[in-house]
């Protein structure tokens, strides 16, 4: 296309100018390009998102349109990820603005790996190994501690001394493996099992400090992560790479962002533990005081009380009301006492009176027969019958010389 004529005097118009710029750009056609995915608009409801992607060696980025197909078809991608695009370079005729119309879109590099780590993340969370309410806690003072790690490594150092510092008695099983490349995964796995049957050991690190994602490859690796996960003792995942998390920190029972704080999470700290002691023992010996000024203070109001101020008050009332109505149980017994025995002087002396006794000391005689019988009737006897005469002071045998009968007399 050939360039176009202009002058002041005859200007084209901007109409043709952009169709003209549109042309030239879009014979350019589709071109693979690589660069960092910075950034990532996904519209909810649309067909077409924004993407904007930037040339980690120059500050230049551009903005990329791309379908919902396309961006379904590429699988996971995150932004930071490194992706390469097919791109078509169009001008929109509206503004005249330059981008990037994108119909193929695929992880590259590291970008790659982390696409294929974030799949199997997702398949592994399906299927419930991340779920925390399977995590197992730490012991709060573990018995041994086993450690995988490398040999004359930082993180074995840093592991050691932060524990030791803390709980200076604390004991390491130490199993050594090589923590990147190749014969990581198995390594790793064999002093895993190994650790996992150790009776005394309570709890198990991996510790390495930290690498690119390449470095950091195996601790993704399913067959390491599945271990991990049927593992009995609680593990602490200690590799220390904040930026892209492996599989084994989500799949460990506790994750550790360093060595040194891996240390941190398996002992306590002994400084610490005697400071809780002493605040602990202040604590019990305040509230014990509380407690026994509040029960003195009970005990002193209580004490106040007029019962137990003069126990014996009481008492004396109720040894008054006694003495009171022992007396008057007195007077009222020795009345009645006098009245019955008035009641029974009285009846004594009138049952003497009508005793025979009291009739015979008045001179009185009881005539009875020979048989015993009383006589009653000068009827019952005749003269020269025997009689025996009962008087007040003995008996008479007498005979009847002479009965005399006693005339009646008028009225």
């Amino acid at each position: 296309m050939p360039p176009l004529s202009s002058s002041p005097e005859q200007p084209q118009p901007l109409r043709a100018v952009l169709a003209a710029t549109k042309g030239w750009v879009e014979r350019l056609g589709s071109v693979w390009v690589s660069g960092q995915l910075i950034e990532l608009k996904r519209r909810s409801g649309g067909v077409t998102h924004f993407l904007t992607l930037r040339d980690p060696l120059a500050e230049v980025s551009v903005q990329v349109t791309a379908s919902t197909q396309v961006l379904d078809a590429a699988g996971p991608i995150a932004e930071g990820m490194e992706v390469v695009a097919l791109v078509r370079p169009t001008v929109w005729s509206r503004n005249g603005s330059l981008s990037f119309e994108c119909s193929d879109l695929r992880a590259s590099g590291e970008g790659r790996l982390l696409a294929a780590i974030e799949q199997r993340k997702r398949m592994l969370q399906a299927e419930g190994l991340f779920d925390r309410q399977l995590k197992k806690p730490l012991p709060f003072l573990p018995a041994a501690i086993g450690l995988i790690t490398g040999q004359d490594s930082a993180a074995e150092r840093d592991v050691l001394e932060v524990a030791t510092d803390r709980w200076p008695g604390v004991r390491f099983v130490t199993r050594y493996a090589v923590m990147q490349g190749q014969g990581c995964v198995e390594q790793v796995r064999d002093a895993l099992a190994a650790l996992d049957r150790e009776a005394s050991v309570d709890v198990i690190v991996i510790a390495r400090g930290g690498g690119s994602v390449q470095d950091l490859l195996p601790f993704s690796d399913e067959s390491l992560v599945r271990a991990v996960f049927a593992c009995r003792t609680p593990v602490v995942s200690a590799i220390g790479h904040e930026p892209d998390t492996p599989i084994l920190d989500l799949v460990a029972d506790v994750r550790a962002a360093t060595p040194t704080d891996a240390a941190k999470r398996v002992v306590p700290d002994a400084a610490d533990e005697r400071q809780r002691v002493r605040q602990a023992g202040t604590r019990v010996r305040d509230a014990m005081l509380r407690l026994l000024d509040r029960e003195a203070h009970g005990l002193q109001a209580m004490r106040s009380r007029p019962v137990l101020a003069d126990p014996t008050g009481a008492l004396d009332v109720h040894a008054t009301q006694l003495r009171d109505l022992r007396a008057r149980a007195t007077r009222a017994a020795a009345a009645r006492v006098r009245e019955e025995a008035g009641w029974v002087s009285h009846t004594i002396s009138r049952v003497r009176a009508l005793s025979p006794q009291a009739t015979l000391q008045r001179g009185y005689a009881i005539l009875s027969g020979s048989d015993g019988a009383a006589v009653e009737s000068i009827a019952a006897v005749a003269e020269g019958d025997d009689l025996l005469a009962m008087i007040a002071d003995g008996t008479l045998h007498a005979r009847v010389t002479h009965v005399q009968r006693r005339k009646e007399t008028d009225g």
